[in-house]
């Protein structure tokens, strides 16, 4: 992942680095990415094979984060540092309750949670519970509104 890093800064300065794209680079934590990429809007993991978010740097500024197709099951908290999150992708890990999305509740601007393909979105209400735990939350898994709302429509 460190290579991967300094290959993508292309000799720029990390607080100038608006958008980063991490797909592919095999690490199972993250490693090289630092609080120094103050700038970043957009933060690409897919397919990293993480299996941890510990030691994820705090990113003032980033809106989006995808983080598909790898192997965390847990440590949402790590990320509360990027407060200003509005799309969050999660589709193809190992999420299996609904407790380990309550760190989540702490992101008053996310408007975008994509679950799919983990074990939560097999649990009973799911989309309803998702909902009530995140108020600001307009598309879940790329389908807009709770069910409930739907209904008064």
């Amino acid at each position: 992942m460190e290579k991967r890093i300094e290959l993508e800064k292309r000799g720029r300065n990390p607080a100038e680095i608006i958008d980063l794209t991490l797909d592919n680079c095999r690490s199972t934590n993250i490693v090289g990415l630092t609080d120094e990429f103050v700038a970043l809007k957009t933060l690409s993991l897919i397919n990293v094979g993480l299996t941890s978010l510990k030691g994820f740097p705090v990113l003032p500024n980033l809106r989006k984060l995808e983080l598909s197709d790898n192997r965390i099951s847990g440590g949402l908290n790590f990320l509360l540092s990027s407060a200003k999150l509005t799309h969050l992708n999660l589709s193809g890990n190992k999420i299996k309750d609904l407790e380990t999305l309550q760190p989540l509740k702490e992101f008053q601007n996310l408007k975008n949670l994509d679950l799919f393909n983990n074990g939560v979105t097999n649990l009973d209400t799911y989309r309803d519970k998702v909902f009530g735990l995140l108020p600001s939350l307009r598309f879940l898994d790329g389908i807009t509104t709770s069910p409930r709302k739907e209904k008064k429509t």
